[in-house]
């Protein structure tokens, strides 16, 4: 897990930028930082050690005949495998040089052979090209932008703006946040002049090109079809769990302390009870990380601590305070760039902090379940909703001003089966809810230089649940049938419980004890082109009367207000 950056084509001051780009991100690699230049780039690279923690796996890594280059972010969980099969002069222990051998014998052809999270670039000294590519799911971020002729990448959208990549808003993608609640399309950030590539595409570049090459290389849907659609649930069961067991062991692959956080849900409580079948025989325990505020209504360290119980991991509740919220708002704004989760996020983030203090460098969690089985309360309706367990419109679009409201575009997502059950997950996999935790998750964890990896986000696990027929996911109005039962054979009643959509106070807190500073920000809006003052008052006025379904539109408006 690290950060990287480049610049492809020729500029005097390129030395400087690249410097100034990687220290913006110093917190993704604070154990070493490097630059290779070339004819024509610059690439550069911030370590946060995790597999060989040795100085020659530092990067940028050039490959043995002296041709490529790369800079790697992520990690690839199945390394070793692909060792086996590769005659190639390894001088570490590394994934990174692993990577860089396979590419060098199979090219970009070489992608579907890794199960990982990564964000890489290559540079071919004899062709004189950029070679870059993102994991199936974008867990791993890569951000561009192409100025006179030069194109700019790196992990952070500050890296970008460091350089003087225009800042200026991408009007679009705000109105579309702040009418229908979205985050963008997959290719678009909330700045203008700054872009994304998508999970599961390549991008290419030769100094001179106007533009960058994108191509997608993973067809989710076309291996969607491929799949076994299992009638035997015994045999699904057994399967998958076979592959997730598996999914898990290959996470725990590093030379740092690995931990994992846990809450009172269906997902972690699984993992919590897989991570102990496979380690029982391992001598060291397992740390785990959760979160509580104090608030009966929304904790679910009773569950934490019940689960907990049954293994031998030791548990470090974290207390999420409303005290600390200002300032913990400032400090995650900064390292997001753009807007984010809301109150979950800031307590998320005191996990990696206490973990990384602790010395625990890569924690596990639970993401990814609920887009393959079908978790959320929606998917049981006719609902389009993107948001969990709201009963009122999530967003409040007439406190825009018309002109700039008018700007929010009629979203469309592709749907490419023959279900609105699989269409919705599809959606949700892609365009909504997986790409942006990813984007949260990916920056609270390297905001704490620690790293985050997702064993039910395993490209495996997701092909075989997402392809199943729509009665292995929601039966007897359970949401996630078929896991439940695999969970009921370790964890009993627990696999049974609803899933609970929120896990702070934010309602009440924003209402009562922060009403102060809420109010501050959202007047920091009045003198914004974008809002109408007077009905942004009137409809914080109606909030705090007890209007208070859901908090999300006033959170909107704390985002904004940066």
């Amino acid at each position: 897990m690290c950060g990287i950056a480049g610049i492809v084509g020729f500029n005097p001051e390129n030395s400087f930028l690249i410097k100034k780009m990687l220290e913006k991100q110093r917190h993704r690699g604070p154990d070493a930082q490097g630059i290779w230049s070339g004819n024509g780039v610059m690439l550069g690279h911030n370590r946060l050690s995790i597999l060989d923690l040795s100085d020659a796996a530092n990067q940028p890594m050039i490959s043995s005949c002296g041709r490529y280059v790369l800079i790697f972010n992520g990690e690839i969980y199945n390394y070793l495998e692909l060792k086996e099969s590769l005659d190639y002069p390894f001088k570490t222990s590394s994934d990174s040089e692993v990577l860089l051998a396979l590419y060098i014998k199979h090219q970009e052809k070489m992608l579907p052979f890794l199960n990982g999270m990564f964000s890489f670039a290559i540079w071919d000294l004899e062709e004189q090209k950029i070679f870059a590519a993102r994991d199936r799911f974008g867990v791993k971020p890569f951000y561009y932008s192409v100025v006179q002729g030069q194109l700019f990448f790196a992990s952070e959208i500050k890296s970008l703006l460091a350089v003087g990549i225009c800042d200026s808003p991408h009007e679009e993608v705000w109105a579309d946040y702040l009418v229908h609640g979205s985050y963008g399309y997959p290719d678009e950030t909330f700045y203008k002049e700054v872009s994304q590539l998508p999970g599961g595409h390549t991008l290419s570049f030769c100094t001179g090109d106007l533009k960058p090459k994108i191509k997608k290389y993973y067809d989710f849907v076309s291996r969607i079809q491929n799949q076994i659609i299992y009638e035997d649930e015994s045999k699904l069961q057994s399967d998958y769990l076979e592959i997730l067991t598996d999914a898990i062991q290959l996470r725990f692959r590093a030379d740092v302390p690995v931990g994992f956080n846990v809450s009172g849900g269906l997902d972690s409580s699984i993992l919590l009870a897989l991570i102990a079948e496979t380690r029982k025989n391992q001598t060291q325990n397992i740390e785990a990380f959760t979160f509580y505020t104090g608030d009966e209504r929304y904790d679910e360290l009773p569950w934490v601590r019940e689960l907990i119980s049954k293994t031998n991991s030791p548990l470090n509740p974290i207390l999420f305070q409303v005290e600390e919220i200002p300032s913990l708002l400032e400090r995650v704004s900064y390292y997001q760039d753009e807007p984010f989760g809301g109150f979950p996020t800031l307590a998320y983030s005191k996990l990696f902090e206490a973990a990384r203090q602790k010395g625990i460098i890569v924690l596990l969690d639970g993401q990814g379940m609920d887009e393959a089985w079908a978790g959320y309360d929606y998917y049981q309706t006719n609902s389009q909703a993107v948001v969990q367990g709201l009963k009122s419109a999530p967003t409040r679009p007439e406190v825009l001003i018309p002109d700039f409201a008018q700007k929010a575009r009629n979203l469309e997502f592709p749907s490419p089966f023959d279900n609105s059950l699989q269409n919705k997950q599809f959606r949700d996999l892609f365009f909504t809810k997986i790409p942006r935790a990813l984007r949260f998750n990916d920056r609270i964890s390297m905001m704490n230089s620690t790293e985050l990896r997702e064993p039910f986000l395993d490209y495996r696990l997701v092909e075989m649940a997402f392809a199943q027929k729509e009665e292995m996911k929601l039966k007897n109005n359970q949401a996630k049938w078929l896991l439940r039962q695999i969970a009921k054979q370790s964890l009993g009643d627990i696999a049974l419980a609803p899933k609970r959509a929120l896990q702070t106070p934010q309602r009440e807190w924003i209402a009562g004890p922060l009403s102060g500073f809420i109010e501050e920000r959202i007047h920091m809006l009045s003198s914004c082109a974008w809002f109408d003052s007077r009905k942004l008052i009137e409809e914080w006025t109606h909030y705090k009367r007890g209007n208070m379904d859901n908090s999300f539109f006033v959170w909107q408006w704390v985002n904004s207000s940066k």
